[in-house]
C-alpha cells in the first residue's frame, strides 16, 4: 500500500453572534482536515489545530515527501518528516500540520486492520468518557454574572458533571464570576478555570488565591507557556491543581515541563501536539513523571474522534484502585457550524457521557457534501 495524494481542506462559517476568551473575539469558526489517499482505495482524515491557511501550507509542503511511501509506517514518516524540519519547525505550525498528517495515517492504518485505533495503540481501558462542557465565553452584550451563571446551569442540567470557565479579564471579575457560576451548578459539579495564559504569575496567584474557597478543578494555563518558572510559582504557591500544554510540541517540549515539575496536569492538543503517535509517547512519559493528562480538544468531529481514540487507552490518573479517577474528554459547547456537520453520525453525549467511535480507524464516516459547503474561499 502506498500514498497516492495528500489534500488539504480550509472550512469556515460565520457565527450568529460573536464570543471572546482572554485574548480576543471570534466572529467565525475555521478548521483544516488533511485527506490522504492510498493506492488500494482507503482514505484516511485528520485534523489541523491552528491558523488553518498556514498548517495548510505546511502540509501541502510536506506532501511531497510522502507520496510513494507506506502509509501503515507511521513511527517512521514522522520522524523523517521531523527531521527533514528540525532546524525550522520545533514547535508551531510545523508541528501542527504533522499532526494533522499523522492523524489521517493513524485512520488509514486502522481500516487496513479493521480495528479501531485505539485497538492498535494498545487496546481501549475505557469504553466511554464523562465529558467536561467548555464555554462560559464573554458576549458583546449583557451581564456576564447572569448569562455566565444560566449558561453553566443549562449544561449541568443537561448532565454534565464538570464545566470549565474562561478567566483572563481582570482579577475582580474573574473571582465574582467563578463564584457566580459556582453557586449556578452546585457543589457537585466540577468547576475548573481557564485564563488563555492571560496573566503573569503575579497576577495568576493572587486570582488562586481568591477563588480557592470554590474547590476549583484546575487552573488552565494561567501564564504564557514560555513562562516555565512562572508555572512553577503558580503551582508551588496554589491548593488548585495548575494545568497546561495546548501551546507545546512534541515529547521534546513536554520533557522540560515535566523535569522541570511545572505542571499538575498535561494538556497537549492531538491536533496540535504531533498527532496519535507523539500524543501516545507524551502520555507515557506523563505517567512516568506522576502527571495527570487530560488533551486539549478544540475543533470538528475529527478531532474529538482523534481524542477519544487516544482517551480510551491513557491510564487512570490515579494508580490502580478500586476508585480510579479518569480522564475526561473536553466536549466544547460552543457554537460551531462546522464541528459535527462533516461527520454522518455526529459524535454527541449524553448525560455528560461520550462513547468512543469503535469502528475501524477513527471510527468516523465525513459527509463532503459538508466540505463542499463551507470551504473557505481561496
Amino acid at each position: 500500500m502506498k500514498i497516492t495524494r495528500v489534500r488539504t481542506h480550509i472550512l469556515e462559517a460565520k457565527l450568529s453572534q460573536p464570543f471572546a476568551y482572554s485574548r480576543a473575539w471570534y466572529d467565525t469558526r475555521t478548521a483544516m482536515l488533511v485527506e490522504i489517499e492510498t493506492d488500494n482505495g482507503l482514505v484516511g482524515w485528520g485534523e489541523c489545530y491552528g491558523p488553518a491557511r498556514i498548517t495548510a501550507a505546511v502540509v501541502q509542503s510536506i506532501a511531497p515527501w510522502l507520496i510513494g511511501e507506506d502509509p501503515l509506517g507511521t513511527d517512521v514518516l514522522w520522524q523523517m518528516v521531523y527531521a527533514r524540519l528540525r532546524d525550522h519547525g520545533q514547535k508551531g505550525v510545523v508541528i501542527q500540520g504533522m499532526s494533522g498528517i499523522d492523524i489521517a495515517l493513524w485512520d488509514i492504518k486502522g481500516k487496513h486492520f479493521g480495528v479501531p485505533v485505539h485497538q492498535l495503540l494498545g487496546g481501549a481501558a475505557r469504553k466511554q468518557l464523562p465529558a467536561y462542557a467548555t464555554g462560559l465565553y464573554r458576549r458583546k452584550s449583557g451581564d456576564p454574572l447572569t448569562y455566565l451563571a444560566e449558561e453553566a446551569a443549562g449544561y449541568a442540567a443537561e448532565g454534565f458533571r464538570a464545566v470549565k470557565l474562561k478567566v483572563g479579564f481582570g482579577i475582580a471579575e474573574d473571582a465574582a464570576v467563578t463564584r457566580a457560576v459556582r453557586e449556578a451548578i452546585g457543589p457537585d459539579v466540577a468547576l475548573m478555570i481557564d485564563a488563555n495564559h492571560a496573566y503573569d504569575a503575579v497576577a495568576a496567584i493572587r486570582l488562586g488565591r481568591l477563588i480557592e474557597r470554590h474547590d476549583i478543578g484546575w487552573f488552565e494555563e494561567p501564564v504564557p507557556p514560555e513562562d516555565i518558572a512562572g508555572y512553577r510559582a503558580v503551582k508551588s504557591a496554589l491548593t488548585i491543581p495548575v494545568a497546561g500544554g495546548e501551546c507545546e510540541f512534541t515529547r521534546f517540549g513536554f520533557r522540560e515541563l515535566f523535569v522541570s515539575h511545572a505542571l499538575d496536569i498535561a494538556q497537549p492538543d492531538t491536533c496540535a501536539a504531533g498527532g496519535l503517535s507523539e500524543c501516545k509517547k507524551i502520555a507515557d512519559m506523563s505517567e512516568a513523571f506522576g502527571i495527570r493528562y487530560n488533551p486539549h480538544v478544540w475543533g470538528t468531529g475529527i478531532a474529538i474522534a482523534a481524542s477519544l481514540q487516544l482517551l480510551a487507552v491513557l491510564p487512570s490518573h490515579t494508580p490502580t484502585s478500586l476508585a480510579p479517577l479518569e480522564p475526561m474528554l473536553e466536549f466544547d459547547r460552543t457554537e460551531h457550524p462546522i464541528r459535527q456537520a462533516v461527520l454522518k453520525q455526529p459524535i454527541e453525549h449524553k448525560n455528560g457521557i461520550v462513547q468512543v467511535p469503535d469502528g475501524p480507524g477513527l471510527g468516523i464516516d465525513i459527509d463532503r457534501e459538508a466540505l463542499a459547503r463551507f470551504a473557505a474561499e481561496a
